[in-house]
C-alpha cells in the first residue's frame, strides 16, 4: 500500500550521516526554500503561479447552481470519525440503530453506521499490520514448490506464478533489509536529537516541538545547534507543521513495515479476523470501528476530498456536498484481495457513486474477486479512482495491483476506472513527482501530489507526498462534477475528468525517479496533463447525463 511517505527516507539518511559525523563541528546553516502555501493544490497556474486544479474558478463558475449530496467511499486505513473538519460530512447508514448490536438493516454488517472494518475482529482488535502479497505468497507456496523443477511440478501454471512470487519476495526482503539497516540509526539519532531540544525547549517528555520552536532556541552548546539544525533540515523536507512526534511515529511505522517482511507475523489475520482470506464464501467478518493508530492516511484521504469548506479550522476539501463512507480494509503492509473486492460491494451496496481507492501492491492472487468487483461497481454506475503507486515505475510495463486489465480479457481499461499519478506545485521540470508511477496507456491523469497538506488525526495536519493525495483530489472533483451534474454516468464522469487534463505537449520535466533524465510529461500518462476542476464542470455542463443508476 501507499500510506508510508517515502520522501522521508533519503532526508532521514542524510540527517543521520549529518549527525554522526558532525555532532561536536560548527557547521554553518543553510538557507531553507520558501515557502508553498499549503493549499497549492487547490491554486490556479495562471492567477497564482502554483499547478493546482484551479478550484476558485471552478467554485465561481457554480454560483448560482444547486448542487446535489454524493457519498463518497475511501477504501483505506479507516478514518477519524470524530475528526472536527469530518464529523459533519460523514455518511450514516439511515437504516441502522447506533449502538444496538443489530443488523437493523439486514445487509450482513452490525452497527455500520458510518462505514465497516474489514481487518476488524472481536474485542475491538484490528489486523492493521501486515506484510506484502508477496511474503504472504512465497510462505503459502514454498513447502509445495520449494524443492521443485518445472519439469518435476505436476501444475505447470501453479509453478510459474510461484517463479514470479519468489523473485518477487526476494527483492522485497533485500529492499526492506538494507533499508532497515539504514533507517534503525536514524531513528536513534532522532531520538537522541529530540531529547536534547526538548531539554533545551523544558518541554515534557511527551510533548513535541516544530519548526517554529526550534526559532526560540539560541545557544552556544554544540549538540543543541547540531539537533536544532538536523530538524530544521527535515522539518523543511517535509514541509508544513508536522511536529516530530509525527516524524517518529511516521518512520517507527515504516519500520515496523521493513520488519514484517523480514520477520513475518503470518498467523495475525487468523488470531485478529478469524476468517480465510483466501476463501471468499460471502460469510460477515470485520467490525464496525474503523479509527485505529494507523488511520492517519485514510483521515487525511477522506479530507482532501471533503473537509468542511469555509469553517475557519483545517483544510477546505474538493467537493463542497459530500458524504464520506470511511472503510477500513488497507494495513500498514498489503491489502488482501478478498478485502478489496468486498469493500467495492459494500460502497456500492450502500449507496457510494464514487469510490477512492489509494493502495496497490505488486502481487494479487484473486484478481478475479477484484475484477468481479469492478466490474459490479461499473453496472451500478460508481466511478473508480484509484492512485497510480508510488515506485517511479511504468505501469505498463510493470504492472500494479488492483488495475482494470481483467484476466478473463474482458477489459484493459475499464469506462469507470480512473488512475492517477501525482504532480507538483510548479510548472517547471520538478512538475512530475519523482516518486510517482506513470504510464502512456495505464495511468489516466496526473493530480496534485507533492507535498500535499490535509487534516489528520485527533485536530492534527498531515503533509506529504503520495499518489496516495493525489487519487482523492481526483475523487473530489469527480465529486464536485456529480453534485452540479447528477444526471451524468460513471462513464462520462471519467470523459470530462480526462478532457479536463489538457496535454502538456512539450513540457519537460525529470522521469521519476531520475536526477537528470527528461522526458517529456505529455509521454507519461494517458492524457498527457493535470486535472482541472474548472474545465471539468464546463465540460458537463455540455453534456447530457446518461445515468440509469
Amino acid at each position: 500500500m501507499f500510506n508510508i511517505r517515502k520522501f522521508i527516507i533519503a532526508p532521514l539518511i542524510s540527517s543521520a550521516l549529518f549527525f554522526s559525523i558532525n555532532t561536536y563541528a560548527q557547521v554553518a546553516p543553510v538557507a531553507p526554500p520558501a515557502e508553498t502555501p499549503k493549499d497549492w493544490h487547490l491554486l490556479d497556474l495562471k492567477k497564482d503561479g502554483y499547478f493546482g486544479i484551479s478550484l476558485g474558478p471552478a467554485y465561481e463558475f457554480l454560483k448560482g447552481k444547486k448542487s446535489k449530496t454524493v457519498v463518497v467511499a475511501t477504501i483505506d486505513s479507516g478514518i477519524d470519525t470524530a475528526q472536527t473538519d469530518l464529523k459533519a460530512i460523514l455518511w450514516t447508514n439511515p437504516k441502522e440503530k447506533p449502538g444496538n448490536g443489530k443488523d437493523d438493516d439486514k445487509n450482513g454488517f452490525i452497527d455500520d453506521v458510518h462505514g465497516w472494518n474489514f481487518l476488524g475482529g472481536p474485542g475491538g482488535k484490528a489486523d492493521y499490520t501486515e506484510t506484502t502479497e508477496e511474503v504472504r505468497e512465497y510462505n503459502r507456496l514454498k513447502t509445495k514448490y520449494a524443492t521443485l523443477t518445472e519439469t518435476t511440478a505436476p501444475d505447470k501454471k501453479e509453478y510459474q506464478y510461484w517463479v514470479k512470487v519468489r523473485s518477487t519476495h526476494d527483492t522485497t526482503v533485500t529492499k526492506s533489509k538494507t533499508e532497515f539497516d539504514q533507517l534503525q540509526p536514524v531513528m536513534n539519532v532522532l531520538m537522541t536529537t529530540s531529547g536534547y531540544l526538548k531539554n533545551e525547549l523544558k518541554l515534557k517528555a511527551d510533548a513535541g516541538f516544530t519548526k517554529a520552536d526550534l526559532a526560540k532556541i539560541n545557544t552556544t552548546n554544540d549538540t543543541v545547534m547540531q539537533s536544532k539544525q538536523i530538524w530544521e533540515s527535515i522539518f523543511t523536507q517535509e514541509g508544513g507543521d508536522n511536529d516530530n512526534v509525527k516524524t517518529i511515529k511516521d518512520l517507527s511505522e515504516y519500520l515496523a513495515k521493513l520488519n514484517n517482511d523480514i520477520n513475518p507475523d503470518l498467523e495475525s489475520r487468523k488470531r485478529i479476523v478469524g476468517d480465510n482470506p483466501d476463501v471468499n464464501d460471502g460469510k460477515p467478518y470485520g467490525s464496525n470501528i474503523t479509527k485505529f493508530p494507523d488511520a492517519s492516511h485514510g483521515t487525511g484521504v477522506a479530507g482532501l476530498i471533503g473537509a468542511i469548506r469555509d469553517n475557519n479550522y483545517g483544510i477546505n476539501g474538493v467537493a463542497d456536498n459530500v458524504r464520506i463512507m470511511g472503510i477500513k480494509a488497507v494495513p500498514n503492509g498489503d491489502e488482501y484481495d478478498k478485502d478489496i473486492a468486498n469493500a467495492i460491494r459494500y460502497a456500492v451496496n450502500n449507496g457510494a457513486k464514487v469510490i477512492n481507492m489509494s493502495f496497490g501492491k505488486k502481487l494479487s492472487p484473486h484478481k478475479k474477486w477484484v475484477d468481479d468487483a469492478f466490474k459490479y461497481a461499473a453496472s451500478k454506475d460508481v466511478l473508480l479512482v484509484q492512485a497510480a503507486g508510488n515506485d517511479n515505475s511504468d505501469v505498463d510495463a510493470k504492472p500494479q495491483f488492483p488495475n482494470d486489465t481483467f484476466e478473463d480479457g474482458s477489459s484493459t481499461d475499464a469506462d469507470n476506472v480512473i488512475v492517477v499519478g501525482a504532480s507538483g506545485a510548479k510548472n517547471d521540470e520538478t512538475l512530475a513527482g519523482s516518486f510517482s508511477n506513470y504510464g502512456k496507456k495505464n495511468v489516466d491523469v496526473f493530480a496534485p501530489g507533492v507535498k500535499v497538506t490535509s487534516i489528520d488525526m485527533d485536530a492534527e495536519f498531515n503533509t506529504a507526498d503520495g499518489t496516495s493525495f493525489a487519487s482523492p483530489i481526483v475523487a473530489g472533483v469527480a465529486a464536485l462534477v456529480l453534485e452540479y451534474y447528477p444526471k451524468l454516468s460513471a462513464k462520462q464522469l471519467k470523459q470530462v475528468i480526462l478532457q479536463s487534463a489538457a496535454p502538456l505537449n512539450g513540457t519537460m520535466v525529470l522521469k521519476p525517479g531520475s536526477k537528470d533524465e527528461k522526458v517529456d510529461f505529455a509521454t507519461l500518462s494517458k492524457t498527457g496533463g493535470i486535472v482541472n476542476a474548472l474545465k471539468a464542470l464546463e465540460i458537463a455542463a455540455t453534456l447530457k447525463g446518461e445515468r440509469k443508476n
